[in-house]
């Protein structure tokens, strides 16, 4: 198959335990199924995604200083969302656009999670659709890139 773009999915910390911990705030959706779904999806729309979950700052970090080969990024930090600099940093290093997706609503929860390092440098946010929040980032992020090719020569 001839896909149009390719999209980097990221998932931080905690995320693999998705579908086992806290189901009233995160649901009962395990990320593999949710990684699933999205690759179904995005082979609809000629795009290719490639996701990577780490526990780890680090890897991620690597990870985004190494995606060239992407025309798109999303991102849920999960808790790196509110600590982590060096993420922020990797973003601003490599200049692609990049969504940041979390499933709870971060701005009704403790006051702290209502910080993000990433908001204000980041493409868009979306926040507290539960899992249905990464479709509607992997279709806003095929949508932009259309229009990029369209208006190029």
């Amino acid at each position: 198959m001839m896909y149009k773009f390719n999209i980097l999915l990221l998932n931080g910390p905690n995320l693999n335990l998705l579908g086992k911990r806290e189901s009233n705030i995160y649901g009962n959706i395990p990320l593999q199924k949710i990684v699933d779904k999205l690759h179904q999806q995005a082979k609809k729309i000629y795009t290719k995604i490639t996701h990577i979950q780490s526990n780890a700052e680090h890897i991620l970090i690597d990870t985004i200083h190494t995606a060239k080969k992407y025309d798109y990024i999303i991102i849920n930090p999960g808790a790196l969302t509110h600590t982590s600099i060096s993420l922020r940093d990797a973003f601003l290093a490599i200049q692609k656009p990049f969504i940041e997706v979390h499933i709870s609503n971060i701005f009704v929860r403790e006051k702290f999670r209502s910080k993000s390092f990433l908001s204000d440098i980041s493409n868009g946010v979306i926040s507290g659709l539960g899992v249905y929040g990464y479709y509607v980032a992997l279709r806003t992020a095929v949508h932009r890139l259309n229009l990029i090719k369209k208006k190029s020569p």
